[in-house]
């Protein structure tokens, strides 16, 4: 049976406007008013650590990074506790996964602390309990880190693991894990990125246009072909 990886944020739940909030907070405490969605955008799929590390920089702040990282993780928590939602269909398939048995996992790039407070509010705590953080790991998307070490965690191996993703960084990470990917993107606009060209599954309207029972039919049919190409290879070595 093939294992599930989830990234989290803009793909199970809606936490970007969370991540905005926080980071249009925190870069307007340290001199930089007016920080826009459309600039937020464009780090969607990259940690925040990574994030702020570019703003840094971008924006001549003195103050470090790790002090950055705490005003805005800070920020975040309160927000995210009771402000954040399950996309409904990605809700239904995480329980149509769930009561079939399959081995599932969260890999983000977000913190522990916050990836812990998203899934309890929102109650997939309760479906989901191996987590990943890009904090656990040496390094971020669009290196493959994460998704290796949640495959290692489910005791899966990476060719039988298949991983949600709406961000191209993401995208990029699962192909480079070698493992299969269904691509939701979050930006619509970058549907057509050349990262999502490698996805098995690739619903470009994104969240719109993403179903659970289409993903799950999917999964079965994936796993019926490489059931019947396993027995072919069995059969040839007989």
């Amino acid at each position: 049976m093939i294992s599930v990886i989830f990234d989290l944020d803009g793909t199970l739940v809606d936490s970007e406007p969370n991540y905005y909030e926080s980071g249009r907070l925190t870069l307007e405490r340290h001199g930089v008013p007016d920080f826009t969605w459309e600039q937020h955008s464009r780090f969607i799929g990259i940690g925040t650590l990574e994030t702020l590390e570019i703003l840094k920089e971008r924006y001549g702040l003195r103050t470090p990074v790790e002090q950055l990282l705490a005003e805005q993780n800070a920020s975040y928590l309160e927000l995210a506790r009771t402000r954040t939602e399950a996309f409904p269909e990605m809700r239904k398939f995480v329980e149509r996964l769930h009561a079939r048995g399959t081995a599932m996992a969260v890999a983000s790039g977000s913190s522990r602390e916050a990836i812990d407070a998203v899934l309890a509010g929102t109650g997939l705590d309760a479906l989901l309990g191996t987590v990943v953080s890009a904090e656990e790991v040496a390094r971020g998307k669009p290196a493959p880190d994460v998704f290796l070490e949640a495959a290692r965690r489910l005791g899966a191996a990476p060719a039988d693991c298949v991983v949600l993703e709406d961000a191209a960084p993401g995208a990029l990470a699962a192909h480079a894990a070698g493992m299969g990917c269904v691509a939701v993107p979050y930006v619509t606009d970058t549907a057509d990125d050349p990262a999502f060209a490698a996805a098995g599954l690739l619903f470009p309207g994104g969240q719109a246009e993403f179903s659970a029972d289409a993903a799950f039919d999917w999964l079965l049919a994936r796993e019926a072909a490489r059931a019947a190409r396993a027995a072919r290879s069995a059969a040839r070595s007989a």
